[in-house]
């Protein structure tokens, strides 16, 4: 059994040879005019500049709490400094899934725009191979700095708790990583989307992506920094969290496990992951689309083939690992009973998924009920998309709590923990279709400015509707995997600060309540001010490009598109320190404060954040495809609605206030709750 350890880091290995074969696939493909390259390497490089610029802030942050880290943990007979490795293994395996992750997005945009001159088919193998490089990074990285460190840590003769102890840094510095690039990159993202419809299609009555729009640039290279790096580096904390949260959990199975298999607990995770990204990979080869195809059932075929496959594969490898079953502190433990916690997960993410496509896809109700509201303006249009964000929330929140529920009574706080890694096992290939978006939107963007025939755009857009759907489906998978890995990590904090229960009666537990739940506001406010102020800077920029150069507006002259780059990029490295220091701040305070009102405030702030999150980035969501919808042409009472009509110039409106909503602090809500987490769990050791 122990063998495994010395497997699991070539998992890893097999999906980042995947994602370099995808690469070299990729760069074979033509680019285009040399207008449209010019386009893309505009966009290529103001991502570059601003994870430049991100990264240099970053690595003084990795600095400062490594050594922090080390210096506290040294000596320690149950951890040691090399929580600091960790710590800084984990932050470089972040940031490097995000840089290659956008690199082959930046690369794959204007190829898939020149593919979709000759169809839809090629457009979105194109497309999807740029969003599969994401998604393989992700998960390779992963379980191959897991892997790697957990070998190295495993013979150094430490036991089992000492050595996840130490392995936890690596989930820590993952997250904040995540944090400062989720909240860094969707203020970069929304500052200049806000910024560019407004200023363009309302101030100033030109289409989207017009090439006069100065943002229009700062725009394209938003949906990468934002939902390419971003998204990647939010589930790849997710995905580390969960794989080491299950390890946690089950490391208290060592003393009740036969001798030659005493490990199999932690190990599990690893091995299931595994599984998981293999899988990925086969899946990926069925994502195909004819002309006048349904990308989305593509894509959907894609994820339900490597779904169906996890469920197998997970029976065999949990009967093959597990014991039958075990009794540890009065629980009756069966393989079979782990088996479906981990069925629960993966079905509860399924779910999710299409729960949120129902409220944010094109085909449904929702969305055509807030189209419909804005015919009789912004007010209504915007009433309508608050409405549907909160009904949204209802069904995802019963089926995390049904999953919750079901795991436990499954196998104990470890089916929670195993129900958290089944929901994220095909990560792989959940966040190549969520890549995707991102890359599709930006190839429609490029054929707009390269004034392609209108077939060309027709096509993209089809894509990048769907793209709009497979990204909140995306973000309501990562919220509904933060959930589930927020309470493996509250368990795993739990277990280390030594406490049973948590009595809500106690005022300094419910003071805790109360302070986490109100997180999520502040949060979100810090998050949403700073679009807004960002956003104002652009939309003055526009104006004073339109008034002050010549021939701007007769489409005679060039807009200085690096302007408004330096706008989104200043105002994003700017922002983004607060939020990111007080995430971090707030639970050792606590912790030093009051072990148990720590936990209270983990619970609060799971409980809330988690509603705030799926309310945001589906209001957000629906708003976005409701205005799609109006541009696409609508009947509504018997009368057309299209580009230009004040039922779109209302929905626009909406799709503003809907942006930060999805991008910048809904999606920034699922890291909170995780890195709060994370630090809790990291400095229980530390406060018991």
């Amino acid at each position: 059994m122990e063998s495994l350890i010395y497997i699991i880091p070539f998992f890893g290995i097999v999906a980042l040879l995947y994602s370099l074969f995808k690469n070299n696939w990729i760069n074979k493909q033509e680019s285009g005019s040399e207008k449209m390259v010019e386009i893309s390497q505009h966009i290529h490089e103001g991502a570059v500049a601003f994870l430049k610029a991100e990264y240099r802030v970053l690595i003084i942050f990795v600095i400062v709490v490594s050594i922090l880290l080390g210096f506290a943990n040294f000596g320690r007979a149950d951890s040691s400094w090399l929580i600091a490795v960790s710590f800084i293994v984990g932050a470089f395996c972040s940031a490097l899934a995000g840089f290659m992750g956008m690199m082959a997005a930046t690369k794959s945009n204007v190829k898939t725009t020149n593919a979709a001159i000759k169809g839809l088919g090629p457009a979105l193998e194109i497309a999807f191979s740029g969003g599969s490089i994401m998604g393989m990074n992700v998960v390779g990285l992963g379980i191959l700095g897991l892997g790697t460190l957990f070998l190295i840590y495993s013979n150094l003769d430490w036991d089992i708790t000492k050595v996840i102890n130490v392995l936890s840094g690596f989930s820590l510095g993952a997250s904040s990583i995540a944090l400062f690039a989720r909240v860094g990159g969707g203020i970069y993202t929304k500052a200049a989307d806000v910024g560019a419809d407004l200023a363009g299609k309302v101030y100033e009555g030109i289409p989207e992506d017009d090439p006069r729009n100065p943002a229009t640039i700062a725009d394209n290279v938003g949906d990468n920094v934002g939902d390419v790096a971003g998204m990647g580096a939010d589930l790849f904390e997710s995905y580390v969290g969960a794989t080491i949260g299950s390890m946690v959990l089950g490391a208290v199975f060592t003393e009740v496990f036969p001798k030659d298999s005493s490990l199999a607990g932690v190990l599990l995770p690893l091995v299931l992951a595994g599984a998981g990204i293999i899988l990925s990979v086969f899946g990926s080869f069925f994502v195909k689309v004819r002309e006048g195809g349904n990308p989305q059932k593509a894509l959907n075929t894609g994820e339900f083939i490597t779904a169906g496959l996890m469920i197998i594969s997970s029976y065999f490898i949990i009967r093959a690992m597990l014991p039958s079953e075990w009794t540890f502190e009065g629980f009756n433990y069966t393989a079979n009973g782990v088996f479906f916690a981990t069925i629960i997960g993966l079905i509860a993410g399924v779910l999710i998924g299409i729960i949120t496509e129902y409220y944010t896809g094109t085909d449904y109700k929702p969305v055509f009920n807030i189209a419909s509201q804005s015919v009789t303006g912004a007010a209504t249009n915007i009433i309508a998309g608050l409405g549907t964000g909160m009904l949204s929330t209802a069904l995802p929140i019963l089926i995390i709590s049904a999953g919750i529920i079901g795991a436990y009574e499954l196998a104990n706080l470890y089916g929670i923990g195993i129900a958290a890694l089944g929901m994220l096992s095909t990560t792989g290939i959940q966040l190549a279709v969520d890549a995707y978006g991102p890359i599709s939107d930006n190839a429609g963007g490029i054929a707009e400015m390269s004034e392609l025939p209108p077939e060309v755009r027709e096509r993209t857009d089809k894509l990048d509707a769907v793209g709009n759907t497979t990204a909140a489906i995306g973000k309501g998978f990562a919220i509904g995997s933060a959930a589930l890995t927020a309470l493996a990590l509250f368990s795993a904090y739990m277990h280390q600060a030594r406490i049973q229960t948590i009595d809500i009666a106690k005022p300094i537990i419910m003071g805790g309540l109360f302070i986490g739940a109100m997180l999520p506001f502040l949060f979100s406010s810090m998050a949403m001010s700073a679009v807004g102020r960002a956003a104002k800077q652009m939309i003055l920029e526009v104006g004073r490009q339109f008034r002050e150069i010549p021939g701007l507006r007769e489409g005679k002259a060039k807009a200085e598109y690096t302007r408004c780059v330096k706008i989104s990029t200043d105002a994003a490295i700017k922002e983004m320190v607060v939020p990111g220091v007080v995430a971090v701040l707030v639970p050792v305070v606590v912790g030093y404060f009051s072990k148990e009102m720590l936990a209270g405030l983990l619970a609060g702030l799971t409980a809330s954040g988690v509603l705030m999150a799926v309310f945001q980035a589906n209001a957000g969501g629906a708003w976005d495809n409701a205005k799609k919808l109006i541009e696409r042409g609508i009947e509504i009472d018997g009368k057309k609605y299209e580009k230009g009509s004040d039922a779109h110039k209302a929905a626009v409106v909406g799709d503003t206030v809907g942006d930060p909503f999805k991008d910048t602090s809904g999606p920034s809500l699922n890291i909170l709750i995780k890195l709060l987490s994370v630090v809790s769990f990291v400095i229980a050791p530390l406060i018991r």
